[in-house]
């Protein structure tokens, strides 16, 4: 089968003549087609998106700042969910997005002649229990 494949046959003639489904074929024939490429073993597993509550006053600071593109584009993308006064948004991100999102919402805790606000620190704090979630200790 996989020498009358490489002859040029196609797949759908294979399945016909031995009876069984196209992706058999696929399957018995795979190392030969042409969009196949093998995965490295070695190669780190890409990043998933994980959707995480951001609390409404930590997407109001971040939205009025200025962002990379990837980070732009998941509060753009993000969900807002009423909650009681205020609102959370819900941003689905891989964590490599997370992370430069909080490393931005240090104003939210004050310091340096900057006044702090209990609801502000509150929420940047929240934001960051559910962002260090993200990675094991």
């Amino acid at each position: 089968m996989r020498a009358a494949y490489l002859e040029g046959r196609s797949i759908a003639a294979l399945a016909r003549d031995h009876g069984v489904s196209r992706g058999a074929i696929r399957t018995a024939v795979a190392d030969l087609l042409p969009e196949h490429t093998a995965a490295d073993p070695d190669a780190p597993a890409p990043e998933l998106p994980v959707t995480l509550d951001m609390p409404g006053k930590v997407a109001d600071l971040l939205h009025a700042a200025e962002l990379e593109p990837a980070e732009r584009a998941a509060l753009d993308d993000g969900q807002a969910v009423r909650r009681g006064t205020g609102y959370t948004l819900r941003v689905s991100a891989v964590p490599a997005v997370h992370r430069p999102l909080l490393d931005r919402c240090q104003p939210l805790d004050g310091g340096r002649g900057v006044p702090t606000v209990p609801a502000q620190r509150k929420a940047r704090r929240e934001y960051e229990n559910r962002v260090s979630a993200l990675t094991p200790v």
